[in-house]
């Protein structure tokens, strides 16, 4: 455990089983949840991806880019798209 998970600054968020620190996040991370909530990927090009899940009325798109990490809102609108609420 890190110092600034110990003194309270970053909370561990846990959603199916990933957990990450919030306002942290990256990209891998964030492909992770959603296939963790049955989002498959369904489209590519070049650096954007499109996830489906059965039963979604809608595509969720993600501008894929690894190991770097996801502005808050960029995730949020993600995360809000996908139907994934923080606990």
């Amino acid at each position: 455990m890190t110092a600034e998970i110990a003194s309270g600054t970053i909370q561990p968020v846990s959603t199916q089983g990933i957990t990450f620190r919030e306002g942290r996040v990256t990209f891998n991370e964030l492909i992770r949840l959603l296939e963790a909530n049955g989002f498959s990927l369904v489209k590519q090009k070049g650096s954007i991806r499109h996830y489906r899940k059965a039963g979604w009325p809608r595509l969720i798109r993600v501008d894929y880019h690894g190991n770097k990490q996801v502005p808050t809102g960029t995730c949020h609108a993600i995360l809000k798209a996908a139907g994934i609420t923080k606990p």
